[in-house]
C-alpha cells in the first residue's frame, strides 16, 4: 500500500504582470505548505503573470518551459523540499504561446509540462493556441499523476483519457469565474467519481480586470466526496490522499475497469 500523499492548494488573488511579486508570494506559500507537511503545492492557472493580461503582454512575457521561471521555481522547491505546480504562458519551440502548467518536484526536476487543450472564450483564444496531447502521467511518490488546466476538466474525455492511462490523481490549476461555481461544487466531484481517482482544483479568487474569480478550490475523492474545499477568501487548504480510499472506491464502482474491458474484449 502506498504512503498517504499530503497536498496543498493555494487559492489566492491574482497579481497581473507582477512576476517578481508572484514568485515571492509563491515562496511564502511554499514555506507555509512545507511547514504543514505538504509534499505538493498547487497554484492557479497562469499564476506567474496573471491570466487576463491581454495578448501583447502574453507575447512579451512568455518563456520556454526550461526558462528563468522554471529555474526560480526549482529553487523554491529545493529550498522548501516540496513539489510545485504553477501556471504560466509558455513559448514553444515553434514560437507559439501556450497556456501551460508545469510540475517541478522537490529536487528541482521538471516532471511534466502540460498545455491547455480546450481554450475558453475569446480571451483565452486571443492569447494562446491550444494543443491536443496524449494523456501523460508520471510517478510521484508511488502515485500515478497527470494534469489538466481549468476548462479541460469540463470535457469528460480529457479526464477519462488520464484515467485510462492509469492516473490516481489529476491536478487542475484553474482561473474560473464566479458565474461557473457549478464546476467546483458539482462537476469536479463527478469527474473524480466517474473515473475513480482524486481531482485537485486550485482557483484564483477576487477580481482581475473585468473578471471576478470564484475561489471554491476543492479536492474531490474517487468516491465523489469532498476532502477539502475553500470559500471565496484567499486560503491555503490541505488534503491527504490515501490508498485505502482509492482502493475502496475502485472496488465499489468500476467504471474505468469495465470501460477498458468493453473496448478490449478477450480474444
Amino acid at each position: 500500500m502506498r504512503a498517504p500523499l499530503k497536498l496543498a492548494l493555494w487559492q489566492c488573488a491574482p497579481a497581473p504582470l507582477d512576476v517578481l511579486g508572484n514568485l515571492a508570494r509563491l515562496e511564502a506559500a511554499a514555506r507555509e505548505a512545507a511547514g504543514a507537511g505538504a509534499q505538493l503545492l498547487v497554484s492557479p492557472e497562469m499564476f506567474i503573470t496573471g491570466y487576463a493580461i491581454g495578448a501583447p503582454a502574453v507575447q512579451t512575457l512568455a518563456q520556454a518551459a526550461d526558462g528563468a521561471w522554471a529555474d526560480a521555481m526549482a529553487g523554491i522547491a529545493q529550498r522548501h523540499k516540496l513539489a510545485l505546480v504553477y501556471g504560466y504562458p509558455e513559448r514553444g519551440a515553434d514560437g507559439r504561446v501556450y497556456n501551460a502548467a508545469q510540475w517541478i518536484d522537490a529536487s528541482g526536476l521538471r516532471c511534466l509540462n502540460y498545455r491547455k487543450a480546450y481554450l475558453f472564450g475569446d480571451l483565452d483564444r486571443s492569447q494562446f493556441v491550444a494543443e491536443a496531447q496524449s494523456a501523460r502521467t508520471f510517478d510521484f511518490h508511488g502515485w500515478n499523476v497527470g494534469m489538466l488546466i481549468c476548462y479541460d476538466v469540463e470535457f469528460p474525455e480529457a479526464t477519462r483519457a488520464l484515467a485510462l492511462a492509469g492516473a490516481d490523481l489529476i491536478v487542475v490549476p484553474t482561473a474560473n469565474m464566479a458565474d461557473y461555481d457549478f464546476v467546483a461544487r458539482s462537476l469536479v466531484p463527478v469527474r473524480a467519481y466517474e473515473n475513480q481517482l482524486f481531482v485537485t482544483y486550485a482557483n484564483f479568487t477576487g477580481p482581475e480586470g473585468a473578471l471576478q474569480y470564484g475561489g471554491l478550490s476543492v479536492v474531490a475523492g474517487p468516491d465523489g466526496e469532498t476532502l477539502t474545499k475553500a470559500g471565496r477568501e484567499q486560503a491555503l487548504v490541505f488534503a491527504t490522499l490515501d490508498d485505502e480510499r482509492l482502493t475502496a472506491a475502485r472496488n465499489a464502482v468500476q467504471h474505468v475497469r469495465d470501460l477498458t474491458a468493453l473496448h478490449n474484449p478477450p480474444t
